[in-house]
């Protein structure tokens, strides 16, 4: 029973609009009502009528050491006692800083914003900056933030919800916005051997693995063939690794495919489950950001006391013990373990996973961007979203999302996972 939930989200939306304050937490993808939830621990949340749930959204990937990590809430209580916000620079966000230029390729330097749209945002407007060109290419079903620019076949709310277009996002703006399918290195080479596009086009923006359309990962050859489609042309390759960053391994992606982009933009993870988001890159770029240079961009939450310190306290520990070796192989095992579950109960699927990231669709085809994304059957989904959740299993209520499993989850939640697989699918 879920009563307590259904009395609150009468009262959220009669003060906030659909309820919610972010679309897909309305579940109307998958039908029902949305579970709101009142603590966590571990891999294990419980929602305000007490009833437990083996969690796999996870705040949608930055805890990959589970709720509430003892290291991270002991930093976040002890800063706070010090204060939750200055508005001025201190010592503690220079080593962030100099932690994350340590440990991503790509980056010379950073700047610290609050939130992955504002470092995608932020990005494009230094990439149009530097380079003094105004048109972006992005890929359908990539989804960047919910910046005007970004906001064109944008993926994960706005694909679920069907809109690639969102109203208030100017048509000029949304003009300056090219896209082309995932692993569409051809789509990408036409757009910028166009004589009349070339010298228009500042940058090439990607997730290296997408994550907004459901996991899918980049094909042999396809993030080293945009770089050197960026080389040849000369504008700037943006890599959007919010996801990524710190999930697939200490470097990102980029250090996992050994590509390196001119701009990262980090999110999730780097916060420890506190709002914060970062954009970064060559000297010579980072350069142009105000003051040094004419590319304005300001916070006064950026370098937050409260989410730099969780965000220390997450990569140090992911520093201390590395845990990607074995969340990649428990994942790939439990993978495997899903799509036997699925065989047996005669129902097509596809699983594609990276690490510890994963997206089961409901179909029998390869999924390697949107399109085939989009020949998934999301009446199935739902139904079987919902019987998982009646099991005390927690999805992310779309299915152009990611699942992740992290360090908390116990060889024991993924057996009962299993099982609560096994039983949803006889039922959908």
């Amino acid at each position: 029973m879920r009563e307590r939930s259904k009395e609150l989200l009468l009262r959220a939306r009669a003060v906030i609009p659909g309820g919610v304050n972010s679309p897909v937490r309305a579940h109307r993808a998958v039908g029902g009502d949305p579970v709101f939830l009142a603590r966590g621990k571990g891999a294990h949340v419980w929602d305000v009528d007490g009833n437990e749930y083996i969690d796999f959204i996870g705040s949608w990937g930055p805890l990959i050491l589970g709720h509430a990590h003892d290291a991270v809430i002991a930093a976040v209580q002890q800063t706070a006692q010090w204060g939750t916000s200055f508005g001025a620079s201190t010592e503690r966000e220079v080593e962030f800083a100099e932690l994350l230029v340590r440990l991503v390729p790509s980056l010379d330097k950073v700047r610290l914003v609050s939130s992955g749209t504002e470092a995608t945002m932020s990005a494009l407007r230094l990439a149009r900056g530097f380079t003094g060109r105004d048109k972006l290419i992005k890929v359908e079903g990539g989804y960047h933030g919910h910046a005007d620019a970004f906001l064109v076949r944008a993926g994960s709310g706005a694909a679920t919800f069907g809109v690639p277009d969102s109203a208030g996002v100017p048509a000029g703006v949304a003009a300056d916005t090219l896209t082309v399918p995932y692993n569409d290195l051809e789509g990408v080479g036409e757009l910028l051997s166009s004589k009349k596009l070339r010298a228009q086009i500042a940058a090439v923006i990607v997730e290296p693995v997408a994550g907004n359309m459901g996991v899918v990962p980049p094909d042999q050859g396809y993030l080293q063939g945009l770089r050197e489609l960026c080389d040849h042309s000369g504008c700037l390759l943006i890599f959007d690794e919010v996801i990524t960053g710190f999930r697939v391994g200490l470097s990102g992606a980029q250090g996992l495919y050994g590509v390196r982009p001119d701009l990262t933009c980090l999110g999730k993870i780097i916060g420890g489950g506190l709002p914060v988001g970062a954009y970064g890159g060559r000297s010579e770029i980072m350069d142009r950001i105000a003051p040094d240079g004419p590319v304005y961009q300001a916070g006064t939450l950026s370098g937050n006391p409260l989410a730099v310190a969780a965000g220390l306290a997450a990569v140090n520990e992911l520093m201390r013990d590395p845990p990607y070796a074995v969340l990649e192989r428990r994942t790939n095992q439990f993978v495997e373990q899903v799509g036997q579950c699925a065989r047996e109960a005669g129902i097509p699927s596809t699983t594609n996973h990276v690490g510890s990231m994963f997206t089961t669709f409901f179909t029998d085809r390869p999924v390697r961007d949107l399109t085939s994304a989009k020949l998934s059957n999301t009446e199935r989904f739902g139904r079987f979203h919902h019987a998982m959740l009646e099991r005390g299993v927690l999805l992310a209520p779309s299915q152009f999302e990611a699942a992740f499993l992290s360090t908390a989850h116990s060889s024991e939640d993924l057996a009962r996972t299993l099982e609560a697989v096994r039983e949803s699918l006889a039922t959908v």
